[in-house]
């Protein structure tokens, strides 16, 4: 059964980054951008901010435990002729900026390969990326352990999620979400990261499929089987690690971010969950369905009250029809 009513509940109440959470990452991240706006040395060179990420995504996600949540956001700089050889100029100069700040100084700070990063204590952890907008064109962001310019397409990104997402009936995102509550609360697939995760997820929802299967990404329960099916398709059809193109056509790929045992460790992960999702959406008895469904995602999954038969009944009439179809329908990269 697919259990829609329940699966709403379990993101609002288990999955979804709270809204308190979200008004906090915020407020934090417009106070860090003033102070380093405000800075004697920096601040001239400062332009504008956006959200990056899952955050920038509404991908992002409840933190497993007490741990912290972590954001991204890219803090807009001038271009700096005299550092043009020297790229991570800017992220020193972003760390020396939080490193004298009265607030931030005292705070948990250090730089990373692309970025700087600044903890809250047992609260979360943000990401400040340095992107530019060169004068030859492209839109670049930092790599400090090569020191060497990025090739980056934020607003791509983001125009090919709301793509995806709107072909998915605006279920993607809420896959994605349950995949990363799969991958960090309960421990599955650990070491794929989110942007290759979202890449390939995104990548499977197809034009195509939604006009031939009509009602395949109608809902949450039924969008993630379609999916995840169509995943473990296409990754059986791939036994050795492929690349994966950043689909914003920025021309760079995500390769790096995995090696080939992390992904023979997902391509497995993904078939089991496959099958799980079909048999927990396949299984006719509610409460066997809702343990199958538990058996996935944890207890957390709730055991909404169950339909009554008129509703049962209208429900099975209108619930979509769902073709099943092990054909490839799309490509990741």
């Amino acid at each position: 059964m697919q259990h829609s009513t329940g699966f709403d509940a379990f993101l609002r109440d288990t999955v979804n980054l709270s809204q308190a959470k979200l008004d906090l990452l915020a407020n934090c991240v417009e106070a860090i951008y003033r102070a380093l706006k405000a800075d004697p040395e920096l601040g001239p060179l400062v332009l504008a901010k956006k959200r990056q990420g899952s955050w920038a995504q509404r991908t992002i996600i409840n933190p497993v435990g007490e741990s912290e949540f972590d954001a991204d956001f890219m803090l807009q700089l001038d271009e700096v002729a005299e550092w043009a050889d020297n790229p991570k100029t800017y992220i020193e100069m972003v760390y020396a900026a939080l490193h004298r700040h009265s607030v931030y100084g005292g705070m948990e700070h250090h730089r990373k390969c692309r970025c700087v990063q600044l903890s809250y204590a047992k609260s979360m952890h943000v990401d400040i990326v340095p992107y530019l907008r060169l004068k030859d064109g492209r839109e670049v962001i930092v790599n400090r352990d090569d020191n060497v310019w990025e090739e980056t397409n934020p607003a791509g990104f983001t125009a090919w999620m709301q793509k995806k997402d709107g072909i998915a009936d605006g279920n993607l995102r809420k896959v994605i979400r349950l995949m990363k509550y799969l991958r960090n609360h309960r421990e599955s697939f650990t070491g794929t990261r989110s942007i290759i995760l979202t890449t390939l997820l995104g990548e499977l929802v197809s034009e195509t499929k939604a006009v031939s299967e009509p009602g395949c990404y109608s809902n949450v329960p039924t969008a993630l089987l379609t999916i995840i099916k169509d995943l473990d398709t296409w990754l059986q059809d791939h036994p050795f690690k492929p690349s994966i193109p950043d689909p914003s056509g920025s021309g760079v790929t995500f390769d790096h971010r995995w090696n080939q045992d992390t992904y023979a460790y997902f391509r497995d992960r993904i078939h089991t969950h496959a099958r799980q999702i079909r048999e927990a959406y396949d299984e006719p008895d509610y409460d066997r369905s809702v343990r199958l469904w538990r058996s996935l995602f944890g207890n957390a999954f709730p055991d909404v009250p169950r339909p009554t038969a008129s509703i049962a009944s209208a429900a099975k009439f209108a619930s979509p029809l769902l073709v099943t179809s092990t054909s490839r329908t799309g490509r990741a990269g």
